[in-house]
């Protein structure tokens, strides 16, 4: 009976292994798959000459391949985590013993259970098991690491766990770590500085290098001398460490080119729709097509040309304002001031409070780094415009001499700046508005406006299609047309109000005659003219009426620049693109935008000549066509609205554009190597003002 009894207790048991054994296996993660496994890197933005301009990631990872990371560092870990690393089968029966002591005594008092984990079982519970601190998953750990151990080896192993391990400051990896808490890549650690590394596994927070910075000496020190005891580091080598400072010194923004804000998000939004959110974590290498000195001066230009648009309708008055309670004393008005920054793009730009307005006047800035007076010039301007300047006020100023201040003031009017290469297609340049910092939406891709008579040079080039030459005379005279709506008469003007007779198309388009535009259009039949602008890709629609031929449509600063494009090398379209190659963490290529023909390309260099590159895009226009527009715009450049921009001094062709109501003003230009689109406007779409055509200033 006994005999039965114990039979019974064993089958039971048995029973009851074989259960929990099937719990525990059925879900077990195959350890083979981190043959093949990279930890999420971030994906790395260059410009064409190679500056980094933008990172993309979930996690700041910098990848580093084990023959690649110092053998110090890692003798470092070693000592601090897993001494015995190359010895042991992935996990370590004495450490695991130690370990499931304490865990019995830390269930009873419900605390949670402690580690005893080898490097091996560390990856496996990093990569391949969730953070849950059961006895389950312990037993799954050691099972894994077995596997790990019996599958890869320790040198891939170890490449997994200094590439995979948090250790803080934002800090995934030791490659990340290294610039992080140092300043500087993994080859240009000392020993100090390994040993600290090793020491943050045990707990980032325990040993930050400022608040903990006794206890994370103590731990790196620790470190050493563990070092020095396997042999592993000279004992004088080991105490001169131990008497070095911890200093943190982080590593410049090398990812923060701002003058690309509005570029790079751009970009990102393109490759989020090709890769997914691979993006974030694939580790791509991409190449784009920015150019960043053009870029640099297209910020520059822009932001200044939309200040001196503000600055010639005047002072609209202070943006913030503190009673006289608070300006008199105490925190607050600086706190208000500070919580409204000026553009980040204008590091100079200080938040300032006035103190005295009458006479001369005086300001303190709110960060506490001086006070002085404003120039008289500025006060001049404030207060010609009726808002003027009142003690308590808060504004934003720039420092111009010693105890010497310039009033500033954020342009409401905003617009958009964009460069390509007309036979590549290749975006050199792009600025989607003033400052993204104040705003991140892209006026160069995502607005949609009137491009006014920037349009009509597509009108011109579809009557050059169709029979006329720039010599082809067309009246330019008043005209009355059926409106929009029953009854309505429409009756366009030119811009001077005047009308000028019969004039031959090369003047018409110097001059942006409106009237003369309309019979153009009248005369080579709107469907053309709509059938080559969805052909140049301004537009993927536009309805057949005659206010189009004007520029009543919409479309984007992009769009617009990139269909300018045929006219510029002889006839073809091009593909306007800001990504121009991306390759894997591999080196393998995913795209390459650039599929024009080389001939010559391959072969030897002995001095001669680069080859010049054919446009590849299908050819839209005849090049015969393409000379003519192209001289045509030039002489807008040289005897018409655009005659301002002559003063650079070199061959420029290009129109200028403005809607009605001077809601919108533009202008494309160009020479061989680039076009230049540029538009100036409100994001509501209200009037610049009177006289405020053209974005040439």
């Amino acid at each position: 009976m006994v005999g039965v009894v114990v039979l019974s207790v064993i089958a039971v048991a048995g029973f009851a292994v074989a259960i929990y054994a099937a719990w525990l296996f059925h879900d077990m993660p195959d350890a083979s798959q981190l043959a093949d496994y990279h930890p999420p890197t971030a994906t790395r933005v260059y410009a064409w000459d190679g500056t980094l301009i933008g990172e993309f990631s979930k996690e700041r990872r910098i990848f580093v391949p084990y023959d690649q990371i110092p053998i110090q560092l890692v003798r470092a870990f070693l000592a601090a985590e897993d001494h015995d690393f190359f010895n042991h089968g992935g996990v370590d029966p004495a450490g695991v013993a130690r370990a499931m002591g304490k865990d019995v005594i830390n269930a009873i008092h419900g605390k949670r259970l402690e580690g005893g984990s080898t490097i091996t079982q560390q990856v496996a519970k990093n990569v391949l098991l969730t953070n849950e601190a059961t006895m389950g998953r312990k037993l799954k750990e050691a099972i894994l690491a077995d596997r790990l151990e019996k599958t890869l080896s320790k040198e891939h192993i170890l490449e997994l766990y200094l590439n995979e391990i948090w250790l803080g400051y934002r800090s995934y990896g030791v490659g990340a770590a290294a610039y992080n808490y140092f300043g500087k890549p993994l080859s240009d650690l000392d020993l100090a500085e390994c040993a600290y590394l090793a020491a943050l596994p045990k707990g980032p927070d325990n040993y930050q290098p400022v608040k903990d910075k006794a206890a994370a000496i103590a731990r790196r020190n620790w470190i050493l001398g563990q070092m020095v005891a396997f042999g592993w580091a000279n004992r004088d080598d080991a105490i001169k460490a131990m008497r070095e400072d911890l200093v943190v010194q982080q590593a410049p923004t090398r990812t923060r080119y701002r003058d690309a804000d509005y570029f790079v998000e751009e970009v990102r939004q393109r490759a989020l729709k090709t890769l997914g959110p691979k993006l974030n974590e694939g580790g791509y290498y991409m190449r784009t097509t920015l150019d960043p000195r053009l870029q640099s001066a297209a910020r520059a230009a822009l932001m200044q040309g939309l200040e001196n648009y503000d600055h010639r309708h005047g002072w609209r008055g202070a943006w913030g304002h503190v009673e006289q309670g608070q300006a008199s004393g105490g925190p607050d008005w600086r706190q208000a001031a500070l919580a409204k920054p000026p553009p980040s793009e204008r590091p100079t730009w200080r938040a300032a409070r006035v103190d005295s307005a009458a006479g001369e006047v005086r300001v303190t800035l709110a960060d506490g780094s001086g006070s002085g007076t404003l120039e008289d010039a500025d006060v001049v301007w404030a207060r010609a415009s009726g808002k003027g300047l009142h003690e308590g006020d808060l504004i934003f100023v720039e420092p111009s001499a010693p105890g010497r201040y310039n009033l500033r003031q954020v342009p409401e009017v905003n617009g958009a700046l964009v460069a390509i290469e007309p036979r590549s297609g290749r975006t050199l340049a792009m600025v989607g508005g003033y400052s993204f910092s104040l705003s991140k939406f892209n006026r160069a891709t995502q607005a949609m406006r009137q491009p006014g008579s920037s349009f009509k040079p597509f009108v011109y080039a579809t009557a050059l299609q169709n029979g006329y030459t720039p010599a082809s005379r067309v009246v330019d005279g008043p005209i009355n047309l059926p409106g929009a709506k029953q009854g309505e008469v429409w009756s366009p003007e030119n811009y001077h109000h005047g009308f000028l007779g019969s004039q031959p198309l090369r003047r018409g388009l110097e001059l942006s005659l409106n009237t003369m535009t309309v019979r153009l259009a009248m005369n080579i039949g709107m469907n053309k003219i709509v059938q080559n602008a969805k052909l140049f890709g301004v537009v993927d629609n536009m309805a057949p009426v005659l206010p189009m031929a004007l520029g009543a449509g919409e479309t984007t600063p992009f769009r617009l620049t990139a269909a300018y494009a045929p006219f510029v090398n002889g006839g073809h379209k091009i593909n306007p693109h800001l990504i121009e190659v991306v390759e894997d963490r591999d080196g393998k290529p995913i795209l390459d935008s650039d599929q024009r023909q080389c001939p010559g390309c391959q072969g030897d260099y002995n001095g001669q000549e680069s080859p010049r590159l054919a446009p590849g895009g299908d050819v839209v226009l005849d090049p015969i066509t393409a000379y003519q527009i192209t001289s045509m715009l030039e002489g807008v450049v040289q005897r018409g609205t655009a005659y301002q921009a002559s003063s650079l001094g070199r061959p420029i062709g290009g129109k200028t554009g403005t809607t009605n109501d001077y809601r919108s003003a533009w202008f494309v230009g160009f020479t061989p190597d680039i076009i230049v689109g540029v538009f100036v406007g409100f994001d509501d779409n209200r009037s610049l003002g009177d006289n405020e055509t053209g974005a040439v200033d």
